[in-house]
């Protein structure tokens, strides 16, 4: 299956060839860990996981690296506020991050880099750039020569000229122009520093990222992606300092996730209009954030609200709902060969589910996959069982594998149905004060004047409950309820 994705160093979709066919290199952009992930982390990282997932279920073999940025000046900033020392602020948010990422379903990657574990790559990598005549030191500092390589802004399609004009040198700066970015800075009192051949000091953030791919995925690697806002500086950057010390192509493709926004603005700390990824996950499923952020095209703009969330947990609702059918209507069924219902859409959810994943990693489409053999599933759920039922609980069969096998690839559905329902049920329930031990001892006693054949208790046992905001379902397994 050909796969193409749009690549942000030509502005078009390409057919994707990795260097070695069946393996794949991928580098993601990691956090800088001073402080809790927002929901833009989330779509960044969910999307990526995505993408390997897909990758991974053609048969590649995927090396993805992410790293953690462990030592920045926000870190660093943090760490005095707090009168501790950086390392235990960057370790501390590195495992809030990996919790939250765990709770979206988000797969640790291959190889989880920090930079402060890799100074000695870093400084050889500067000593490579400062040879081949990219990059000078000064007084400790040592700065990469922007106007000294060609090709500047390829990725990000500035011109130098346009640069120039918004750029200036700080008081203090030691750059030769204005244009220049630090590779190396110099030690400051208090702040952690280590050696180099420039003297104490730490790295600049576009060097990490450079040091670390390189190390883990080779000088040249198939795919270098993070979210939109580091097209520039930061991946412009990598490209300069990367292919100025190895003479070689940095990454073959580029991708970029679109913003999350609040109100058409884009999500960010520096504007105050972000929500933590815990924040959200107090009054949401993981799994509906999941399902929100894979609803919209990747390299699209998402705008972050209730009404969206809750919509998501809604279809995300319907789904399990009609898995925890399937389920119940399979629980004695033992596969056997024989016709299927529709055996043509039966055969062609997967299929069609790739195509649209192969399209520049739609996942958005790929989702919509979904609608036609969850319709299918509930119209057979309804069909007689027995031996007049085989053919529809094979097609169940079928159609449940299916729409599982798509769900580990996008990270959805892979609950127990039951046991979401129940904290669904649980979770909601509490939100609007409902006592779950009133609603299943009035449910027990409809049930009692069912059997009794008092059939108006049981009408006015159902108003009731339908007052309080519980719907019944009854079933061949028993009553069932939820909160709507």
């Amino acid at each position: 299956m050909e796969i193409t994705v749009h690549n942000t160093m030509t502005g078009r979709k390409e057919p994707f060839h990795p260097i070695e066919a069946g393996r794949v290199g991928m580098y993601v952009c990691g956090p800088t860990v001073y402080d809790m992930s927002h929901v833009g982390h989330a779509r960044v990282y969910v999307t990526f996981d995505v993408v390997a997932r897909f990758l991974r279920s053609l048969g590649n073999e995927v090396r993805y690296v992410r790293n953690f940025t462990d030592i920045d000046d926000k870190i660093i900033r943090r760490a005095n506020e707090r009168g501790v020392p950086a390392s235990e602020i960057s370790e501390h948010f590195i495992a809030e991050f990996q919790a939250d990422m765990r709770a979206l379903g988000v797969r640790p990657a291959d190889v989880e880099p920090k930079v402060t574990c890799h100074m000695g790559e870093i400084v050889s990598l500067i000593e490579k750039i400062i040879a081949n005549g990219h990059a000078y030191e000064a007084q400790g500092d040592v700065y990469f020569s922007v106007r000294g390589f060609d090709g500047y802004g390829k990725l990000s399609g500035r011109d130098l000229d346009q640069l120039e004009a918004g750029a200036r040198v700080d008081p203090g700066d030691l750059k030769r122009d204005p244009l220049d970015f630090a590779l190396w800075k110099a030690a400051k009192p208090g702040e952690p520093s280590w050696p180099s051949p420039w003297g104490e000091g730490r790295p600049g953030w576009h060097i990490e990222c450079s040091a670390m791919s390189a190390k883990y995925l080779g000088a040249t690697f198939d795919i270098h992606a993070g979210g939109k806002d580091l097209v520039f500086p930061h991946h412009e950057n990598e490209i300069a300092q990367s292919e100025a010390a190895s003479g070689q192509p940095f990454a073959r493709y580029w991708l970029h996730n679109g913003f999350v926004q609040i109100d058409n603005e884009k999500m960010s700390k520096s504007l105050g209009n972000f929500f933590t990824i815990r924040d959200v996950l107090e009054r949401y499923e993981a799994e509906a954030l999941r399902c929100f952020l894979l609803g919209t095209h990747y390299r699209n703009p998402i705008n972050f609200s209730d009404v969206a969330l809750s919509d998501a947990e809604k279809r995300l609702d319907y789904l399990y709902e009609t898995l925890a059918k399937v389920d119940d209507r399979l629980s004695a069924f033992e596969p056997d060969d024989g016709p299927l219902i529709e055996a043509e859409l039966v055969a062609q959810i997967v299929p069609n589910f790739q195509k649209a994943m192969a399209d520049d990693f739609n996942a958005a489409e790929a989702l919509g996959q979904l609608a036609a053999p969850f319709a299918l599933m509930n119209q057979l759920c309804e069909r007689p069982r027995g031996k007049k039922g085989r053919d529809a609980d094979r097609t169940l069969f079928a159609l449940r594998k299916a729409v599982r096998d798509i769900g580990a690839i996008l990270g959805l559905l892979e609950q127990d149905p039951a046991a979401y329902l129940l904290r669904r049920r649980t979770r909601k329930a509490a939100a609007r004060g409902i006592d779950t031990t009133e609603v299943e001892r009035l449910i027990e006693e409809r049930t009692l004047a069912r059997k009794d054949r008092d059939f108006a208790k049981a009408d006015s046992v159902r108003d009731t409950l339908k007052a309080m905001g519980v719907e019944l379902m009854d079933t061949p397994q028993g009553t069932t309820w939820k909160v709507v």
